[in-house]
């Protein structure tokens, strides 16, 4: 017979008492209460719960200082507040004081179900250690890093929204996934949009959905990006893009956990976790009014600095090599190393695009070089703007720009196996052909890496959107 689960109900109002009983009970929970600070403190110490739920008024004391004890003393027993309706500051409050979520007055009980549900997957996660397990994610032996996993380890048991700030390309979105994936929503969906790539127009229908017929082009009921991740993480990549009048309805839709679709009667709840980042400074937009205040403190109630390339420099050895082994994988052959002029290279390089410019860099070296061993030419590492010096071993040449290399530079370049390319091609009636191709690939890669905004796809290929949208047509890419 499965054990039976139990949890414990503070609250000084009788009727709200007898309510989550009467629920939690219908759910298999066997229910303990208490109606103050002290009558919880005796249950605690003589009982082990799967789930507390405390009010925030008590009368002898305040349910934050209670929710402290427990996250101290009882780490395994999520806690909950119960708290007035639109009360946004205590909420906030109970969960930086270690709450796992919270449920406003007079309660819901599908917020309440959803709650509950979420609670007991913490403790059936709990017996695998959440720290081992982002260990395999998030890869790195610096003290940074270390801390890093950490901190992940403990929000990935929270419900609380966390702000995961900095820089392009430290690798935000993966530590996202993680949080996802260690806490009690792993096995909901994880949904991640690009605040940046929807059209302000859109934006309303792209995350609350619409009815059939509620505007011009509305064939059919579609649902938004909010209830596409219901009952899991929906993560909100460069938030700092949000216009203010979206930022008005996100932080409703965060606040009352429920969304109205566009041209909808009704509201309709939703049950999500909010993961939000950006690589701007949000506090200096809110300073100027650029972004809201009240929305600010809202997604950024736990904040998650992701450390830059080059404050974990002693990673890089181990780092390449995994990024080598995972590119020669997937090519079919074995994964060369790093020579030691290479590795010197990499440490006095300023990395200005983390993570991902280091894969770009091992990507286009493993196209290009022949050999077991990478040397610092095969990296072909820009130098600093303006430096006219002869490149040393930890200096190596920068390529020359895109259309003046060979052709095997070009394609990798362009992201085309430089293998599959004849250079005597290019002296035949193909030239046109295998402009094309580089071009293609060339766009393509920008798409993706630009989230297929074609207004950043143009700039950061240096061409109008006139330009790109020209070459789109041109060279029949959807």
């Amino acid at each position: 017979m499965a054990e039976t689960r139990s949890a414990l109900v503070i609250d000084d109002e009788r009727d709200i008492r007898e309510l989550l009983v009467m629920t939690l009970g219908r759910m298999g929970l066997r229910c303990d209460t208490a109606s103050s600070l002290a009558d919880a403190r005796n249950q605690l110490a003589r009982n082990q719960y799967d789930l507390c739920l405390t009010d925030m008024r008590l009368p002898d004391g305040s349910g934050i200082d209670l929710i402290a004890e427990i996250t101290q003393q009882h780490p395994d027993t999520p806690v909950a507040m119960i708290t007035a309706f639109g009360n946004v500051e205590a909420a906030v409050e109970a969960l930086k004081a270690g709450a796992f979520d919270f449920v406003a007055k007079p309660v819901e009980l599908a917020v309440l179900r959803d709650l509950v549900r979420h609670a007991l997957e913490l403790n059936e996660a709990r017996n695998t250690p959440a720290a081992d397990a982002v260990a395999s994610r998030l890869y790195g032996q610096s003290p940074a890093m270390d801390n890093l996993r950490q901190t992940i380890a403990k929000v990935a048991r929270s419900q609380a929204p966390v702000y995961i700030a900095g820089e392009s390309g430290v690798g935000k979105e993966l530590v996202a996934r993680t949080i996802h994936a260690e806490g009690g929503r792993a096995g909901g969906p994880f949904v991640p949009v690009n605040c940046g790539a929807i059209p302000s127009e859109l934006m309303e229908s792209e995350f609350f959905g619409h009815k059939k017929g509620s505007f011009t082009g509305a064939h059919a009921d579609k649902p938004g990006l909010f209830q596409s991740a219901d009952g899991g993480t929906l993560f909100l990549d460069e938030v700092a893009e949000l216009p203010l009048a979206m930022q008005v309805k996100l932080l409703r839709a965060i606040q009352e956990k429920s969304i109205k679709p566009v041209g909808a009667n009704a509201e309709v709840v939703v049950d999500v976790r909010i993961l939000s980042a950006t690589h701007k400074d949000l506090a200096p937009m809110v300073a100027d009014g650029r972004f809201r205040q009240d929305l600010y403190y809202r997604i950024n109630v736990i904040e998650l600095r992701v450390p830059p390339l080059r404050e974990r420099l002693e990673d890089l050895p181990g780092l390449s090599q995994k990024i080598l082994q995972r590119l020669a994988t997937g090519l079919g052959r074995e994964a060369p190393r790093l020579c030691d002029d290479a590795l010197e290279a990499l440490q006095n390089y300023p990395f200005p695009g983390n993570v991902r410019e280091l894969e770009n860099i091992l990507e286009r070296a493993l196209a290009l070089a022949e050999g077991d061993c990478l040397d610092a030419g095969d990296l072909r590492l820009p130098q600093p703007a303006g430096n006219t010096d002869a490149p040393s071993p930890s200096q190596p040449h920068s390529p020359p720009p895109f259309g003046r290399q060979t052709p095997h530079a070009n394609a990798a370049a362009a992201g085309i196996d430089p293998r599959t390319v004849d250079p005597r091609d290019t002296a035949t009636s193909a030239l046109p052909s295998y402009i094309e191709e580089i071009e293609r690939a060339a766009i393509n890669h920008a798409l993706q890496e630009n989230r297929y905004n074609k207004t950043r796809t143009a700039a950061a290929l240096g061409i109008t959107f006139r330009a790109l949208r020209y070459k789109l047509k041109k060279l029949g890419i959807d």
